[in-house]
């Protein structure tokens, strides 16, 4: 009886531990399984300003396996931070490099922060500037003008192989190395207006443009022969120098010669036509200006009668 009893309880014992619910076991809502975590009606947050990893959402609301897949997945595809380096310019170079910036002036600046870029044309007009700026090497154009340099030395344009057009007016300058600009294999046009300037350096012969009115040439500021080799010159502008002489050979490529108010009192009758060749006409240069110079013109009649268009000047 007694071995009946202990096997009866046993047994009861035995069926009610497997009818107890296990606890650990997760129980899932089946109405949001198949749904995406995207479209779930309280999507989890992830606040990436938080210390710790915790992902916010209501308990049984999907199961672990989607939630750790989407923390994955948002983790990969956060951007990276950027690393701090050297910043790059438009052409790749570093900022004191020879890029669209250009190397470090003076100031401790990129010259086209200090000034301005457009292309490859520098606009450095009326900075206060002492000195020519160190350009990109892809300059083609450079204006500096009404600024304060003094001096233009032989390595100011060194290595800039296509600049094409330099223009310093309104400055102080009274010297220019003697290879400032003989040195540019593509220079066209020069402009040194209303400056100090006593003597011209030399010039390559590919400019067509030179306007170096109102400075100091006087009587020995331009070299004999200096404008022969300029065999693509076409504009030609010395006012206001205190000329006394009109610097010749004169290119065969001349349209304008501008001396207006210099000091000049005589002409030849070869200064621009040939005496013994009255067949020779010299169709470019139209326009010749001699006004406000100590010179009768009508005392020369043959030295225009190759010309299209007489001089400007005095008759009288």
């Amino acid at each position: 009886m007694q071995t009946f009893v202990n096997i009866f309880l046993g047994f009861f014992i035995f069926e009610s531990v497997g009818a107890a619910p296990i606890t650990d076991t997760v129980i899932y809502d089946s109405e949001f399984y198949d749904i995406p975590l995207g479209e779930l009606p309280h999507p989890f947050v992830y606040d990436e300003n938080e210390q710790s990893d915790q992902l916010e959402t209501e308990t049984g609301t999907a199961p672990p396996s989607i939630i750790q897949e989407s923390y994955s997945s948002t983790t990969l595809t956060e951007e990276p931070e950027e690393e701090a380096s050297t910043p790059k310019l438009i052409d790749g170079s570093s900022a004191q490099g020879s890029g669209i910036l250009g190397p470090q002036t003076q100031d401790g600046l990129p010259t086209c922060l200090l000034c301005t870029c457009l292309g490859t044309t520098v606009y450095c007009d009326d900075h206060e500037l002492d000195a020519v700026p160190l350009l990109p090497k892809k300059t083609t154009y450079f204006y500096s003008r009404y600024n304060r340099i003094r001096k233009i030395n032989r390595n100011d344009f060194a290595n800039l192989n296509n600049l094409k057009r330099i223009d310093l007016t309104a400055n102080f300058i009274s010297e220019i190395h003697e290879d400032a600009f003989r040195r540019l294999p593509q220079l066209e046009e020069l402009v040194l207006r209303d400056n100090r300037i006593r003597q011209l350096p030399e010039l390559p012969s590919t400019l067509t443009f030179i306007d170096v009115s109102k400075n100091r040439l006087g009587r020995k500021g331009i070299r004999n022969e200096a404008f022969k080799d300029l065999h693509e010159l076409q504009h030609l502008y010395i006012t206001d120098n205190n000329l006394d002489h009109i610097p010749l050979p004169l290119p065969e490529s001349l349209q304008a010669l501008h001396l207006q108010n210099n000091n000049i009192q005589e002409m030849h009758e070869d200064t621009f036509c040939k005496m013994r060749d009255f067949t020779y006409v010299r169709r470019a240069l139209e326009d010749i200006r001699l006004d406000g110079n100590p010179i009768n013109l009508s005392k020369t009649p043959y030295a225009y009668m190759c010309l299209p268009r007489l001089p400007v000047g005095n008759l009288i």
